[in-house]
């Protein structure tokens, strides 16, 4: 059977989830094209399927078939996806002793590069402030190609977070630009946070008031600083080669 109405209710429920607010009552998102839906599949986060028709896909959950109407009316994208699925969220848990944490960070494309290079270079947990772009934003899931079902995320109020755990023995950095320790001389303890402000103000002074010592990457003068993905990345790859 194929769904053929855009005004089938089904249909209009999941077109809803484009938006935060029913992404968060209903604790499930959407995901676009068959690399993200296999991605999920392998965390056992799938809960159903689309499928554009004369499609197929082989998986173990419920599937549907639609016209390339009601694929458009779901889709956050231009052009029409061969499969479209309802995910489950992860669930918020804090684990590990190399964690990332993210203060207001507003650029989706800059968290999904952010995600990717976490997933790479080992970190067991990125902690999002609350008014970082919402990790289920579409553009943030597509840009971090499927590592975001890999990888532990939660959201803190992160003052408090940040506070417990330097009790638990966690030694934090931030990141500046003019008088911070070049990454390359540090020795990284076992447990640590690295905190990344916000693309144009930085750490907050709050944030940065808490944080145990400086890190910054060196690079010519002509340069004032680099975007957020690319100089959280290169930090992480630093920290990971120690």
């Amino acid at each position: 059977m194929v769904i053929t109405s855009v005004n089938n209710e089904r249909i209009k429920e999941i077109s809803k989830l484009k938006e935060k607010k029913y992404r968060d009552s209903t604790g499930t998102f959407l995901i676009e094209g068959e690399h993200l839906l296999l991605e999920a599949y392998k965390s056992n986060l799938v809960k159903e399927v689309f499928v554009l028709e004369g499609n197929n896909i082989d998986i173990d959950v419920p599937i549907s078939y639609v016209t390339s109407s009601v694929m458009k009316k779901m889709s956050t994208t231009d052009s029409i996806p061969s499969v479209l699925a309802v995910v489950n969220k992860k669930e918020d848990n804090m684990i590990g002793n190399k964690l990332l944490i993210l203060e207001d960070i507003q650029d989706p494309g800059n968290l999904g590069t952010i995600i990717r290079s976490a997933m790479a270079f080992d970190i067991d947990t990125i902690v999002l402030s609350p008014n970082t772009v919402d990790l289920y934003n579409s553009k943030v899931i597509r840009s971090t190609q499927g590592m975001i079902f890999h990888i532990n995320i939660v959201v803190r109020k992160l003052d408090n977070f940040i506070k417990n755990i330097k009790e638990d023995g966690y030694k934090i950095y931030g990141t500046k630009v003019d008088n911070g320790k070049d990454i390359r001389n540090i020795d990284i303890p076992s447990k640590y946070a690295l905190i990344i402000g916000n693309e144009g103000n930085g750490m907050s002074t709050e944030i940065s008031n808490l944080c145990d010592d400086y890190l910054y990457i060196k690079m010519n003068k002509k340069t004032e600083s680099l975007n957020a993905g690319v100089a959280t990345s290169i930090l992480l790859y630093e920290i990971y080669n120690k």
